[in-house]
């Protein structure tokens, strides 16, 4: 079958599913209507979907080696800015990175891969995975099964922004992308009245301390020829300007390209807060709340998929990519050789300014054309160096 040709005819439809999902956007692990889409859709095009713990999972071929196919499908818990006409309406949940295209995409390369089941040499199983936002999904689907008799693993991610619809964006063998170690502290204090200020022990102000103190482990103590990121991204405490409260939570995340700074980041992120609060009369709690590894990619597997990639007409190649965000398909890199490749969802004009996770974000559609393309052709290529 001539994948790139039938990509073509069935763009609308890929653009239709996508503009389904991102109307309908879904946080976390519980995606009810997108689970119960997906099952229509896929039995529709001849599959028998199965859930697999909060995903859905379905399988066709003849055998022999098994090629698993990811896409995740949640949104953002966050408003759209975009305009579009198709923009969630509630206010509440977004698709501002993108999942709403990989599932659609990965709907429309199940229904070719299907129409050409008797000319595949293997088995390709399908992952539509929620709660990659909040680093669950994929742990959750393992959890289930859906790894068991798999040989390697595949999955893609658009890129909105200021970039050309046609390029592709890798790592050979190196860490794509960060891992990360996201935790939550909470610091026990004194409540008091504000006049009083004495007679309390400060959690804000305990808490300013360890915000500070975490600043100099990247300042101070982390490798600088290592990637190492530590954010706080909330701060939380109490309810009125002349109240002390007992407590304050300070919520954040570690990413680092590092095994070994991983490890001594998080160590002494955990020291500097409990010896922190200590050290002004309070204690500090430290929840973790993910535990994701670097994102590293299957070299041999890489090569060839980029191979593969490269025979598709229009496609550019951008190798030795490597971000400081995190996905949770590290789990699966971990366990199986796999591969992860972005494709440009850009616009050269106004349109791509606004970035991933961003309410204004905007994706071309044009990519709808390709992801599905890439998908199946890529899957039948693989299980054919093994006939």
């Amino acid at each position: 079958m001539d994948y790139v040709q039938r990509a073509r005819e069935l763009k609308e439809e890929t653009v239709a599913h996508r503009r389904w999902f991102h109307t309908n956007a879904e946080v976390g692990l519980e995606t009810p209507k997108a689970v119960a889409y997906l099952m229509e859709r896929l039995a529709a095009y001849g599959l028998s979907p199965e859930r697999c713990g909060h995903g859905v999972t379905a399988q066709l071929g003849r055998g022999g080696r098994t090629l698993l196919l990811r896409a995740d499908m949640d949104a953002l818990p966050m408003g759209e800015e975009s305009g579009e006409p198709f923009a969630c309406p509630t206010g509440t949940a977004a698709h501002t990175c993108g999942h709403d295209f990989h599932a659609a995409m990965l709907l429309t390369a199940a229904k070719m891969l299907k129409e050409n089941e008797s000319g595949l040499a293997g088995t390709v199983r399908f992952m539509f995975q929620p709660a990659e936002e909040t680093f669950e999904g994929a742990r959750d689907m393992i959890g289930h099964g859906i790894l068991e008799g798999v040989d390697a693993a595949l999955a893609y991610h658009v890129s909105p922004g200021k970039m050309p619809v046609g390029l592709f964006m890798y790592n050979s063998g190196g860490v794509m992308m960060s891992s990360v170690d996201g935790f939550r502290i909470t610091i026990g204090g004194k409540g008091a009245h504000g006049a009083y200020p004495h007679s309390s022990i400060d959690p804000i102000n305990i808490g300013v301390h360890i915000y500070l103190a975490l600043e100099a482990l990247i300042a101070r103590e982390a490798d600088p020829s290592k990637n190492c990121v530590l954010t706080i991204g909330n701060f939380s405490a109490g309810s009125a300007a002349n109240i002390i409260p007992d407590t304050a939570v300070l919520q954040g995340t570690i990413r680092t390209n590092d095994a070994a700074c991983r490890e001594l980041l998080v160590r002494r992120m955990k020291e500097a807060a409990v010896k922190t609060a200590e050290l002004y009369g309070g204690t500090a709690r430290i929840d973790m709340l993910s535990e994701v590894p670097p994102l590293v990619c299957d070299r041999e597997l890489t090569d060839k998929i980029v191979g593969y990639m490269q025979a598709i007409p229009g496609l550019t190649p951008c190798p030795g990519i490597s971000a400081s965000a995190s996905e949770d398909f590290s789990a699966i890199a971990e366990r199986v050789p796999s591969t992860f490749i972005y494709l440009s969802a850009g616009y050269d004009d106004e349109r791509g300014e606004a970035p991933a996770h961003n309410p204004k974000v905007r994706f071309n559609e044009d990519v709808c054309a390709i992801g599905p393309a890439c998908l199946a052709h890529c899957a039948t290529e693989w299980l054919n160096t093994f006939s």
